[in-house]
């Protein structure tokens, strides 16, 4: 063989890897791409997710602050801090929250029960209905504010995999300018 067809031969050979070097990207890039697609919208999916779980808990502790700053509140003033629960979850739907504001009062043994409670999209608490409270919130003859909020989490994407997923919080103030919150009709 001459050092001429040597060098064709190399070349030729160098020329068919560099043909067979792009088909197996095109392989390579098809068996990542769904991998790649798949945890791409799962983080979208979660960051959503994410969000919607921060919203909650924007809402338990905005409705509860709210009803803390009155000394009375009637149905438009609960209606109206109900309803404002809606903007701040937007852009998220506000027909899958569910909102809830009561009063909690302790007795002498630091035992709770509730005085009065009002919901948006859901039951209101039980007048009387006894409440359990965190160990530190268990004082003797005071009165709390308590601001539940549930939402009904459908993924956009994943919802074939995880179904709906139930996203709730709720929050604990004392009354600020008085002792109590009286609800009236």
């Amino acid at each position: 063989m001459t050092p001429t067809s040597k060098l064709n031969n190399v070349l030729r050979r160098f020329w068919i890897f560099h043909r067979d070097r792009r088909g197996v990207a095109a392989v390579e890039f098809s068996l990542i791409l769904p991998i790649m697609l798949t945890i791409y919208l799962g983080g979208v999916e979660v960051g959503d997710g994410f969000a919607v779980d921060l919203k909650v808990t924007e809402v338990a502790h905005s409705v509860a602050d709210l009803a803390s700053q009155y000394v009375t509140i009637d149905d438009s003033d609960m209606s109206n801090i109900l309803n404002a629960s809606a903007e701040i979850v937007a852009p998220y739907s506000a027909l899958n929250i569910i909102v809830t504001v009561s009063e909690v009062s302790t007795d002498s043994n630091g035992n709770a029960t509730v005085t009065w409670s009002d919901s948006l999209n859901g039951t209101a608490r039980a007048v009387g209905q006894k409440i359990t409270l965190p160990a530190s919130l268990k004082i003797p003859n005071i009165s709390l504010i308590l601001g539940e909020v549930s939402y009904n989490y459908t993924p956009n994407l994943g919802y074939v995999i995880t179904g709906t997923i139930v996203l709730s919080d709720n929050y604990y103030l004392f009354p600020r300018l008085s002792k109590t919150v009286a609800r009236v009709n």
